[in-house]
């Protein structure tokens, strides 16, 4: 059960993750951390996700981001706000 909420944790951090211009072009992948912590320290242990622990948002690295789109269709959840 753990494993599958740990999937959705970092699903719905990509689902509700906005991007943020980091210069140079690039752009970082931002998502509020109102999760349960354990939860949070796991996906930052598989860099999945990192972050400050003081700060109230995650960055999602480019692994969370492919893994966060292989759930999407492992689930079978479909946006138009998200590309795959």
């Amino acid at each position: 059960m753990q494993e599958r909420i740990d999937e959705l944790t970092l699903l719905l951090l990509y689902l509700t993750s906005f991007e943020e211009n980091a210069g140079l072009g690039e752009t970082n992948h931002r998502s509020w951390k109102g999760y349960h912590f354990d939860t949070l320290d796991k996906l930052s242990n598989n860099n999945l996700i990192f972050g400050s622990n003081r700060a109230k948002s995650v960055y999602l690295t480019e692994s969370g981001i492919e893994q966060a789109k292989k759930l999407m269709h492992k689930y079978n959840i479909q946006t138009e706000n998200k590309e795959f």
